[in-house]
């Protein structure tokens, strides 16, 4: 089936797109999950069926997309295809995802997250919408890019942290009917940067929004901006004041592997302490002066620009790169350099025992004793981690893998100490 449909969308000269997906509940993998992908507006049209492994995983698949070009200039065209997953599996409520985008020359990644059984075997839908530079959202109400700190009442953390958490308030600040959610920061910043650019565009450029986007969300976070106005939430999902944060979407694999290079980052100015409120705006459609353009940004990501140098360009050059101090939730640093064959020590003791904890919940991972001696055995456990969860396949414990194995701990450790 699946060779049949690549061929005729080839034949057609259609563009392809990848999506793959992983299947969890409580962040245990969730094996034999059987998903039906049919597109959006024709939901009797089923292009694929899949079943994920003991990882949770499906295998990627082809799907048909527009062509490139339709994401590479401000179209009247819709750049992506719209997907619908029907996701069932045994002792879990089934849910329904419409709306995944998929681009062409891109991978899409599509978490689901299932709810134990209720007992109403009712279908669950998220309804995905349109990506900002497709759909018609609000602009930006423009803000100070440094907020004032010695207002009376105003309090301000004293030192920029990574944290763990975002909560997301769906909606605009006085909507008091609107979710809110408790969401991982980088989960976070993938999100929006996936709502807010297309996954086609050069990587400088992509670095370039992210580090805007983070900046910005860091900001919120270091001076409390809504709980200093009364509210118990980190950010809104609203455009005209912070970022499109969409529940339920799928990120995209070059703009995860950007965010996970970069998170610990945050744009500075000269003797300022904050982190700088770093608002943007299409360029195409709304107009915002001395602020980044989205689509200025791309061009300039086509002539070779680095990252900091079309930040530069729109923010003035008295913008720079800056580390935060601390990462919330995680239990050790990432070490300075990389584990390989041959490395010993507290660092590799701990990765040892990290992994451990995760194969109780992965069986895929072989378990391997915790010695403090990087050895074949635990080469080949990273290896398998790697191609699990998504990361090149190099048995090297590097800056992306370190920090992907501290979420996976956490995460499995945190459920478990929940569920006793």
């Amino acid at each position: 089936m699946r060779e049949n449909h690549i061929k005729a969308m080839q034949e057609n000269h259609v563009d392809l797109g990848r999506l793959r997906i992983r299947v969890q509940s409580q962040a245990r993998p969730v094996e034999n999950a059987r998903i039906a992908i049919s597109y959006t507006g024709d939901p009797e049209s089923m292009v694929e069926q899949l079943t994920t492994d003991g990882s949770g995983r499906t295998e990627e698949v082809a799907l048909a997309a527009p062509p490139l070009e339709y994401s590479m200039e401000p179209s009247a065209a819709q750049p992506y295809a719209e997907y619908t997953l029907q996701v069932t599996a045994e002792g879990y409520e089934p849910l329904t995802i419409s709306g995944a985008e998929i681009l062409p020359d891109a991978t899409a990644i599509q978490e689901v997250r299932l709810n134990s059984l209720a007992g109403t075997g009712d279908f669950r839908n998220i309804v995905i919408p349109a990506h900002t530079l497709y759909g018609d959202y609000p602009p930006k109400i423009a803000e100070a890019e440094i907020k004032p700190v010695n207002q009376i009442g105003e309090i301000v953390l004293s030192r920029v942290v990574i944290p763990e958490f975002i909560v997301v308030h769906d909606g605009s600040p006085r909507d008091s009917t609107a979710e809110e959610y408790y969401v991982p920061y980088r989960d976070y910043i993938k999100n929006v940067a996936s709502s807010e650019v297309y996954a086609t565009w050069p990587r400088a450029t992509i670095t370039a929004n992210v580090l805007a986007i983070m900046s910005f969300t860091l900001n919120r976070v270091y001076t409390e901006w809504y709980r200093n106005k009364g509210y118990d939430f980190t950010i809104t999902s609203s455009t005209a004041f912070d970022h499109k944060w969409i529940y339920g979407r799928n990120i995209f694999e070059s703009i995860s592997e950007v965010v996970d290079d970069v998170f610990e980052n945050y744009l500075s100015r000269p003797n300022v302490k904050q982190p700088i409120l770093t608002q943007y705006c299409d360029g195409q459609r709304v107009q915002c002066d001395g602020w980044m353009t989205q689509w200025g940004s791309k061009y300039l990501g086509d002539q070779g620009y680095s990252a900091i140098e079309i930040l530069r360009h729109f923010y003035g050059s008295s913008m720079y790169i800056n580390t935060a101090e601390e990462i919330a939730g995680i239990p050790l640093s990432w070490p300075g350099y990389s584990l390989d064959i041959g490395s010993r020590g507290n660092k590799v003791e701990q990765i040892q025992d990290q992994l451990n904890a995760i194969a109780g919940d992965y069986p895929l991972l072989p378990k391997v004793a915790v010695d403090g001696i990087y050895g074949e055995r635990t080469q080949n456990t990273v290896r398998i981690f790697q191609d699990v969860f998504g990361l090149p396949e190099t048995g090297v414990v590097d800056y992306r893998t370190w920090y992907k194995i501290q979420e996976i701990y956490v995460a499995v450790t945190r459920i478990a100490e929940l569920n006793p």
